[in-house]
């Protein structure tokens, strides 16, 4: 049985997202994107130039085969600038699903909840498949979801920080209570902390700087890949519950029988 997402009308086996900012080149993101497996691609609208090829990066995204572009309104301060960016990146990709950003203070890049709700109403009204970028907020994150929202992105630590899953104990709470997918997205540094949200729940996870700015992009891409699936398999494998104290794996009373307790 295939174990697919959706977005939408949209199915997805992999559950890695990839970004494509702070790549080197165009070569080394393409390269990136083949070794993760990934079937979402998000980029930045303004990565869209057809005039400056050398700066564009949807026409070698769009040359891969098996990639859905998602573009994101990264740079956009408030509802009114995401709403447009969203417009233009539907217009130039032909994409529906859009990946929505609202971070007005360039020094923490923390996303504003209000303004995010906000584009989120008025972006599903016109048939957009939202993705929303929003803080670990279990209540903003029900909010978006009655909003229409396909999918809630809780940041797991600050943009391009690598601090990891800071925030897992909300993400835990907001996975219990989502009907819609769970995609952690920002702050992840290292495969495993790809692995330890898919085995909380999560949906799938996005990635960015983590790939972008190793020493290998695509060899870390392929390590993001196999640690996702390697959470999601032990998600549904059922993991074992935590105990308290020890608790032996063997059976001990015929080792200390009684032939021990005479002694």
């Amino acid at each position: 049985m295939k174990d697919e997402w959706k977005i939408g009308p949209h199915k997805f086996s992999s559950r890695l997202i990839l970004g494509t900012g702070k790549f080197a080149d165009g070569d080394s993101m393409c390269a990136a994107v083949r070794a993760s497996a990934a079937e979402l691609i998000t980029v930045a609208l303004r990565r869209f130039n057809r005039e400056k090829t050398e700066d564009d990066l949807y026409a070698p995204l769009a040359s891969l085969e098996g990639i859905a572009l998602m573009p994101n309104t990264s740079g956009a301060r408030d509802a009114d600038e995401a709403c447009r960016a969203a417009r233009l990146g539907r217009e130039l990709s032909g994409s529906d699903i859009v990946k929505l950003e609202i971070h007005p203070n360039p020094h923490h890049l923390m996303p504003d909840p209000v303004e995010t709700l906000a584009a989120a109403e008025r972006l599903v009204k016109e048939g957009f498949h939202v993705m929303p970028y929003i803080a670990a907020d279990p209540v903003l994150a029900k909010r978006l979801e009655e909003a229409g929202c396909a999918s809630v992105m809780p940041l797991g630590a600050a943009i391009g920080s690598g601090q990891g899953l800071t925030t897992m104990a909300m993400v835990r709470l907001i996975v219990r209570e989502s009907r819609i997918p769970v995609i952690v997205d920002a702050g992840l540094r290292a495969p495993s902390e790809a692995a330890a949200a898919l085995e909380a729940g999560c949906d799938a996870v996005l990635v960015n700087s983590a790939v972008a700015a190793a020493e290998d992009p695509a060899a870390m891409a392929a390590a993001f890949a196999d640690a996702v699936r390697a959470g999601r398999a032990a998600r549904r494998a059922g993991l074992m519950a935590q105990g308290a104290s020890a608790e032996a794996t063997s059976p001990l009373t015929s080792f200390l029988g009684a032939e021990h307790r005479d002694e």
